[in-house]
């Protein structure tokens, strides 16, 4: 058995980085490389943490469809330089479309107004697209993949230890659990905690779902038969089934790639432990594959008017299609000791709100503020007061996300409540729906280490704690070095 520790003397960062590990930083390791674990990873290798992610795929690559990623994460975008990049790969976007299965344009929601009111366009990203450039901003060898976690264990006085399947054990000041909505470390906590009587009880139900998704992307395709791709604007079309247990959307990025997805609506309160056939069936390419052919004849919008999904699964590579259960569930429970959950690993909102991905952003700031002005070897009393500064400040996001997500998906969904939401969405007055944006467009955090982008939205940006305290935190650092290094009169 091999035993690594997260630090390497004189580590320093992949050359064009140009950022170098401070050994006065605490030694972190982020479970789970997906969007928000490589977020964290970014940000916390720019501030000079000596960081691992480890991730038990064992290549690099991320499934599903497409991303809106609005005005809330500009500045943050372009404090860790990947703005740019992000608008290369991406279109604009400014309305989602709904369609009945005539493919006739039934409502449009159009979000044009928050733009202007966050100060920057919303895009459509391909994931695949959006993984790339979060991994690109990491230095290749601080990412290990194929590394199952087998165990971890924490003691008061010394760093935690993870366990993994090759017989490696790794130790760091930090455990942060990124690793989705089965997290593995959120399950070693809580069983911790629930041997100590500590767990509540709602942290010990399982993760419901009422949605099963298929989603993918194709290969470019002829822009001559899919003309939506033309369009300098992402079309973002959903289609709306009166009489099927689904919905589908169909999704124009760069590159003439179509991003799409079929959700199937299940029966309330589902979850992987009462529907056994669920779990039978399983999850990934495979089983995507094997469902896909229960929808291969729904219409999609556009083209020459006979346009089915099956277009879209023909010209979709098996490796680019999967299938997903789309849990809901907001965790009471986010810490214990030196570990901490983040992303899907403590909330998982429906789709339909488009805020899942958001909220991992988000939280990946929010930590990587407080992790950087904790001392190198902090206590488990450091780690627990500002695990509860992070937990305080996103929990709150991650319920509204829920709630707005659960309204969302409700334009989808086949009951009497579906079609009271339809209405209501085609008829909202202008006022209120400005107001309903003005205040999802109001959050707009930014890192407290990287030198601030100015704010140009209309609407001004809500407080951001994090920020605002862990600069007043590093202000103080640096006022006491400058007295130390005084000369004495």
């Amino acid at each position: 058995m091999t035993t690594h520790s997260t630090t390497t003397p004189g580590d320093t960062a992949s050359p064009q980085q140009g950022t170098t590990t401070n050994s006065d930083k605490p030694r972190v390791i982020i479970i789970g490389a997906g969007i928000a674990g490589l977020t964290l990873g970014g940000l916390l290798h720019k501030a000079g943490v000596h960081f691992d992610i480890f991730e038990k795929a064992p290549v690099a690559r991320t499934v599903g469809s497409a991303l809106f990623l609005g005005p809330d994460l500009y500045g943050y975008m372009k404090q860790a330089g990947i703005y740019e990049d992000f608008v290369a790969r991406s279109k604009p976007c400014n309305s989602i479309e709904n369609f009945g299965e005539d493919r006739k344009q039934e409502f449009v929601v159009d979000f044009t107004p928050y733009s202007e009111m966050g100060g920057c366009e919303g895009r459509i990203i391909g994931r695949t697209q959006l993984y790339e450039i979060l991994l690109n901003a990491i230095p290749s060898e601080r990412c290990h993949m194929g590394m199952k976690v087998v165990s971890m264990t924490q003691e008061k006085d010394k760093p935690a230890t993870v366990t993994f399947a090759d017989g490696s054990v790794h130790t760091a000041d930090i455990i942060v659990g990124a690793d989705g909505a089965y997290s593995t470390v959120r399950q070693t906590l809580y069983e911790d905690l629930k041997a100590q009587n500590k767990l509540p009880a709602s942290d010990a139900v399982d993760l419901p779902f009422s949605v099963v998704c298929v989603a993918g992307y194709t290969s470019p395709v002829d822009s001559e038969k899919f003309p939506m791709l033309k369009d300098e604007q992402s079309r973002f079309w959903n289609v709306l089934s009166r009489d099927k247990p689904y919905s589908w959307m169909t999704i124009t990025t760069p590159n003439n790639v179509m991003c799409w997805s079929v959700m199937h609506y299940l029966r309330k309160g589902t979850t992987s432990t009462t529907d056994k056939n669920l779990r039978r069936l399983g999850w990934g390419e495979e089983a995507a594959e094997a469902m896909a052919n229960d929808f291969r004849d729904f219409p999609i919008p556009g083209g020459n008017g006979t346009l089915t999904v099956a277009d879209l699964i023909d010209a979709t590579p098996k490796n680019q299609m999967t299938k997903v259960m789309l849990e809901e569930k907001i965790f009471d429970t986010w810490h214990h000791g030196r570990a901490v959950l983040m992303g899907d690993a403590c909330h998982k909102v429906h789709p339909a709100g488009g805020q899942g991905a958001l909220l991992g952003f988000h939280d990946a700031i929010a930590l990587a503020n407080w992790i950087n002005v904790l001392p190198a070897t902090p206590t488990v009393e450091e780690l627990e007061t500002i695990f509860r500064e992070y937990r305080r400040e996103r929990h709150s996001y991650a319920l509204a996300a829920f709630d707005h997500a659960r309204n969302m998906s409700n334009l989808s969904d086949k009951d009497l409540k579906a079609a009271i939401s339809r209405f209501v969405i085609k008829h909202i007055p202008n006022w209120l729906w400005r107001m309903s944006l003005a205040k999802i467009s109001a959050n707009r955090p930014q890192v407290s280490f990287l030198p601030l982008v100015k704010d140009i939205g209309t609407v001004k940006s809500a407080h951001q704690p994090s920020l605002h305290k862990t600069q007043k935190i590093l202000r103080e650092k640096e006022a006491a070095k400058v007295k130390a290094a005084a000369p004495v009169v």
